[in-house]
């Protein structure tokens, strides 16, 4: 609700320092000015702040976890499978253990995010107990 109070003040200040289109009239200046594209600049400063630029801290984040994979971690794919990495090949190939002896290969893009460690998860309950 934050972000959205602050758009309409944005978009509320672009309208009073370039004069409201809406409110000119019919007999308003014919001209352009470079002032009347000041509304468009601001907003899409506004979606750069708010929209692009997290997805793309968020997509290097994932990207670095991917890389950093490495045999043994816990991870969930994508599909919602719980597994053990045993094995990671050249092609991005990754064989997952789902069940003592079960093993299936799924591609490295499948993968969804690592699981906590049993320790991180202890923790955590902890700080919410408190």
């Amino acid at each position: 609700m934050r972000n959205f109070r602050n758009i309409i003040a944005t978009i509320s200040i672009a309208f009073l320092l370039t004069g409201c289109p809406f409110l000119e009239g019919e007999g308003g200046g014919g001209g352009s000015s470079p002032l009347a594209f000041l509304p468009f600049v601001l907003i899409f400063v506004v979606f750069y702040f708010l929209i692009l630029r997290p997805q793309q801290k968020q997509g290097k984040l994932k990207k670095q976890m991917l890389k950093e994979l490495k045999r043994g971690d816990d991870i969930i794919t994508s599909g919602g499978i719980y597994g053990k990495i045993l094995n990671i090949s050249e092609d991005d190939v990754i064989t997952l253990e789902v069940v003592k002896g079960m093993s299936i290969r799924i591609s490295r893009s499948a993968i969804a995010g690592l699981q906590p460690s049993a320790e991180e998860s202890k923790g955590k309950e902890e700080k919410s107990k408190k």
